[in-house]
């Protein structure tokens, strides 16, 4: 059936206070989908005097193994028709979510009142979708997209029988097409694309680059981009709390469709990222299964991909992220450019911990022209897809400032451009000659002993704790007091050493879990004493050979340290938000003038002294 629309239909705005009331299922759900999916309530706009008609279709498809019904949402603009076509939008929705949550089809909506014929679907094995959940792997979720692009190419019709005649060609069987989503709606932007190079532009928002880094970081010693050969440190709360999620998409939507299910073990995921799970909870990284879990986790991922994508590619990366952080988009950014892909990225305030300011987009309430990060989304899509050669797509970096309510740019990311020294006595100098001879330590207990952030606490709607370290399991550097405000716009990268004596008695085993684990952080120290982890930001780190030094690049940020305050540089024993060590390892870290620790910082304005 065919409903004619001239108005975003209001919707209740979902939030994690209202979590609480709802059953465990329910508000892993809620609140895992809600920061993926643009948040917000569609509002009516100026934009929505143009009439639309939305059409409910569904389509069987082949995706892997199994074929499955992908449930859809056609959005047509008044007036568009085979003799006045308009280019089109396609999009899914967040890990969680579906075609009918209030931010997915507003997506449909904003661009429908604006011209575009929009396609917005449920992802397969989510809402009324059907298989299984592969977590976006090209083959399976990129094939199915691939589908939806015949659709709208015309040259294939939905299960009843429609067929779109009014979009866009550049060709007999290629349509003019952009793909616009957050998160899990992101990642499969590049999976489609690799698979089907009719796809025009992209816009991934708040996604992944690799999802070994994601679920298990390490951010030591990175091969490429965010990928290390070293498996890292298992982020199970975040990652159990989508597993749990998935598993449940049963009972959360009602669904008894038999291509959804893959056996008593397994529910609903594909099997191996079952497999990957189950090896990352259970704490232990033998080599062989380690080595197949890090290429299954890369190869749904778009640091596996990337290379075969060809569309312009605008990346839209939340600061305030603990899922994907901005080493993430930075490592597409720089795949993509390395390669001669159109792209250009954004660091906007709000990610999966939050981060919503005033102005900031929201889909759901329609604001592409008055948000920044929507006029640039709507620039890109003018440019690539309507074809207006003159559109100014701005700047090829931008980042928010909160100090300054507004967007800085930049011709790339900030190189790092000062160093600072770990002395022997706490201090962060601003000169080799200044380190202090001497040697501290620390060691972790059985038990957490730090916290950062609680994935946990934000999904029930809970205060979380401000960040804290126990005393005797962490060391701190600091700088003194500021002269004046510094700027930090980018990646922080940490070069240490330190002496673990039990860990080298076990490192090579052939279990990576005997590593040594730690995490490193950057607080920022107020005149009162009071400390800020900017936006809750930590790296884990499992170190490679605690007989040598290693490289730790710490999570991006965009952040004013004030006059007066101070800048602490800080490496932790443990974290709660984490798996830890495994048995007690004390460490050691030695500083002298001509062997010490180095932190690099990407300062944009002002100094360290």
């Amino acid at each position: 059936m065919e409903v004619l629309v001239s108005r975003a239909v209001p919707r209740p705005r979902s939030g994690y206070r209202t979590l609480s009331r709802k059953s465990a299922a329910v508000v892993a759900g809620a609140a895992l989908a809600a920061p993926l999916l643009l948040a917000g309530a569609a509002r009516a706009t100026a934009a929505d005097a143009g009439q639309y008609g939305v059409t409910p279709l569904k389509f069987t498809v082949r995706a892997g193994d199994r074929s499955c019904t992908v449930d859809a949402d056609l959005y047509r603009p008044a007036g568009v028709d085979a003799r006045h076509p308009a280019p089109a939008v396609l999009a899914t929705n967040g890990f969680g979510g579906s075609k009918s949550d209030g931010s997915t089809d507003a997506i449909g909506k904003a661009f429908a009142s604006r011209g575009y014929v929009g396609l917005v679907y449920s992802g397969l094995g989510f809402g009324k979708s059907g298989c299984l959940i592969t977590l976006d792997d090209p083959a399976v979720d990129g094939r199915a997209a691939s589908a939806l692009v015949d659709f709208l190419a015309g040259t294939r019709a939905a299960d009843d029988g429609t067929r779109a005649d009014y979009v866009t060609r550049d060709g007999g069987d290629d349509p003019r097409v952009g793909m616009i989503g957050g998160s899990y709606g992101g990642a499969v932007q590049p999976a489609a694309a690799a698979v089907d190079p009719r796809i025009d532009a992209l816009v991934p928002l708040i996604t992944w680059n690799d999802l070994a880094y994601s679920l298990a970081p390490n951010n030591a010693d990175a091969r490429e981009g965010v990928s290390s050969d070293t498996p890292g440190v298992f982020k199970w709360q975040w990652t159990d709390g989508f597993y749990l999620l998935g598993e449940g998409q049963t009972v959360l939507n009602a669904s008894l469709d038999p291509s959804r299910f893959n056996g008593l073990t397994c529910l609903h995921f594909a099997s191996r990222a079952c497999d990957t799970i189950r090896l990352l909870n259970s704490g232990r990284y033998p080599a062989d299964r380690t080595a197949a879990m890090l290429d299954y986790a890369r190869s749904v991922s778009p640091v596996d991909h990337l290379g075969k994508v060809k569309a312009p590619t605008l990346l839209v990366q939340g600061q305030t992220d603990t899922l994907f952080n901005l080493n993430e988009a930075t490592a597409s950014y720089e795949k993509l450019k390395a390669q001669g892909t159109t792209v250009k990225m954004i660091w906007q305030a709000w990610g999966h911990s939050g981060g919503q300011v005033p102005g900031e987009l929201d889909l759901g309430q329609g604001n592409l022209e008055t948000s920044y990060v929507g006029q640039r989304v709507l620039a890109w899509f003018d440019r690539y897809l309507r074809h207006r050669k003159n559109t100014d797509t701005g700047p090829e970096f931008a980042y928010y400032r909160d100090w300054h309510s507004g967007y800085g740019t930049a011709d790339s990311v900030p190189a790092l451009t000062q160093k600072v020294y770990l002395s022997g006595d706490g201090k962060l100098v601003g000169d080799r000659s200044e380190v202090v001879r001497g040697s501290r330590q620390y060691a972790n207990w059985l038990i957490p002993t730090s916290h950062s952030e609680s994935s946990l606490a934000g999904l029930v709607g809970l205060p979380d704790p401000r960040p804290y370290d126990t005393k005797g399991t962490y060391l701190g550097w600091t700088s003194a007091p500021l002269t004046a405000p510094v700027d930090v716009v980018g990646a922080p990268k940490a070069t240490l050493k330190v002496v673990s004596p039990k860990t080298e008695r076990v490192q090579n085993s052939g279990d990576a879990a005997d590593k040594l684990v730690l995490f490193a952080k950057v607080y920022d120290v107020a005149p009162d004493g009071g400390r800020t982890l900017v936006n809750r930001l930590v790296a884990p780190v499992r170190v490679p050979d605690v007989t040598r030094s290693f490289t730790v690049r710490l999570p991006g940020i965009v952040h004013r340290y004030e006059a007066g305050h101070r800048l602490e540089f800080v490496i932790a024993a443990s974290d709660d938000a984490y798996f830890g060590n495994r048995g007690i390892k004390p460490v050691t870290v030695v500083s002298a003038p001509e062997d010490t620790g180095v932190l690099e910082l990407p300062v944009v304005g002002g100094r360290l002294k």
